[in-house]
């Protein structure tokens, strides 16, 4: 393996790992009615679990209201009791033989503090994720001194800081 290779490998683990925490980020629940929120809610469909985002479309007409409207109508019943069970949710969920309407109430300020500490774990953790990245190739790269030069060596591990 090459200095070169090792800078790559960790450019393209440590992107991953910032877009894992930008995908957990969006699994925060704001103010807002957001569909991402919902597009992984597993709906127990002809016996198997399917994602809710591959059963409807979902749209938010307000703010705090989420109409999802499934493709195949005889899964309106398994997607309101999946949106009903989903945990932490406390939305009211109604079902009016088209489609089902999602309401979210108002964040309270204790929720909204419970949410900031939610977001700064999942930062940290992807913060951690990219020090052991970090950590990994820097090893990598220490092992490659036999084979390379230490100037390369010491290049690649300040590119790799920067």
């Amino acid at each position: 393996m090459t200095v070169a290779e090792v800078l790559a490998d960790a450019r393209d683990r440590m992107g991953k790992a910032v877009e894992a925490v930008k995908e957990d980020f969006g699994s925060v629940r704001t103010g807002r009615a957001n569909p991402a929120l919902f597009q992984k809610v597993m709906v127990e469909y002809y016996g198997s679990p399917t994602p809710l985002g591959q059963l409807a479309s979902m749209n938010n007409p307000e703010a705090r209201t989420l109409i999802v409207t499934p493709y195949d109508k005889t899964a309106l019943k398994e997607i309101e009791k999946a949106l009903v069970n989903v945990p932490n949710l406390s939305a009211t969920v109604g079902n009016d033989g088209e489609m089902v309407r999602l309401t979210l109430p108002e964040l309270t300020e204790d929720r909204r503090k419970e949410f900031v500490k939610i977001v700064r774990g999942k930062a940290e953790e992807g913060r951690v994720s990219v020090r052991n990245i970090r950590r990994r190739s820097k090893d990598e790269l220490d092992a490659l001194k036999g084979e390379v030069g230490d100037d390369e060596v010491a290049r690649g591990e300040k590119e790799l800081e920067a």
